[in-house]
């Protein structure tokens, strides 16, 4: 195995989705770690305070090459990493051994037509929200007294797929913008793999975000982590899978909360049946006695997503992925 880092550069950033076409910014082997660099806020650059700029940040926002540029998401994405060996129908675990944030500010965007309440606030708008980093809080409004804890995380961790342009807004079987703030230092993802190489791309930091992410963002912030890339040739999925140190995590992604829901449902039942030999009926009745449906967030249209969050502290004996 071996350690690689990968800088943020306009040579290692893609724009605005995901494309099999694009030329890897690293190739690696199964189980390789990686020291990872991501900026996020291309599109508000020039309103921002000088805290949120570096010199390579500008240099990426001034001078992205257009072939980085995919299609018409927000999101500044650090990949795609090509792993060797990977074929469609494996798995990409994805190990996140540490998240921090790189800079102490981030910001909150309301976007017009977009949130949860369009109508109630139709007004886009922009803060930069400082973060003090020592304390590991973020206190908003200013002088407010309100701290919010900072529980970074990445809002997108997702593969190609065989479209040559599919766009970061969305989640999807291939992962994507899932926006899941459970998926914390120490969590595991796995996601299908759809393409030779796998093509995992990770960016969309968030210091902090409550469940829904109801006005579209958290507090968007410029990240760096240390992830493990392995290959899983022994598990078999058609949409993305989590686990924590306290629970296994199943999704749903659907146009309503309702189909988003009965997805994550169902694929919680599948992994029951499948890891725990339980029947369908008896999986049911579990998720109905002991697992969490969460609501991810309502605002990655046309995407809406649900989490089952099933607590690992039920078994006696240890689930094994």
């Amino acid at each position: 195995m071996n350690h690689h880092i990968l800088k943020a550069t306009r040579e290692t950033v893609h724009l605005g989705g995901f494309s099999h076409l694009l030329k890897p910014a690293l190739t690696i082997d199964s189980g390789d770690t990686i020291d990872i660099e991501t900026y996020s806020g291309y599109y508000v650059y020039d309103k921002a305070p000088p805290e949120f700029l570096t010199p390579e940040f500008l240099d990426i926002c001034q001078n992205l090459p257009p072939e980085r540029k995919i299609a018409a998401g927000p999101h500044l994405l650090t990949g795609p990493i090509y792993v060797r060996d990977a074929e469609p129908g494996d798995v990409l675990e994805v190990r996140l051994e540490a998240i921090a944030p790189s800079l102490p500010v981030g910001f909150n965007a309301i976007r017009a037509g977009w949130g949860a309440l369009p109508h109630q606030f139709p007004q886009p708008a922009l803060r930069f929200i400082p973060l003090d980093l020592v304390n590991n809080i973020a206190e908003f409004p200013d002088n407010s007294g309100i701290k919010i804890p900072l529980k970074p995380f990445f809002g997108i961790l997702g593969v190609a797929t065989p479209e040559n342009a599919r766009t970061s807004i969305p989640p999807g079987c291939y992962g994507g913008n899932i926006d899941n703030r459970e998926l914390q230092t120490g969590s595991r993802v796995f996601l299908p793999i759809f393409v030779p190489g796998a093509l995992f791309s990770i960016g969309d930091g968030h210091s902090a975000q409550g469940d829904g992410e109801v006005n579209v963002t958290a507090i968007e912030t410029s990240m760096n982590g240390r992830i493990m890339l392995k290959l899983r040739k022994d598990l078999q999925l058609t949409t993305p899978l989590a686990e924590t140190s306290t629970d296994i995590i199943t999704m749903g992604f659907a146009q309503t909360l309702d189909a988003a829901l009965e997805l994550a449902l169902q694929n919680m039942i599948d992994f029951l049946e499948k890891f725990t030999h339980l029947s369908a009926e008896d999986a049911y009745v579990l998720c109905s006695l002991a697992v969490n449906f969460r609501i991810t967030q309502v605002v990655n249209s046309p995407q809406k997503g649900v989490h089952a969050m099933l607590p690992k502290s039920i078994f006696s004996n240890k689930i094994s992925l």
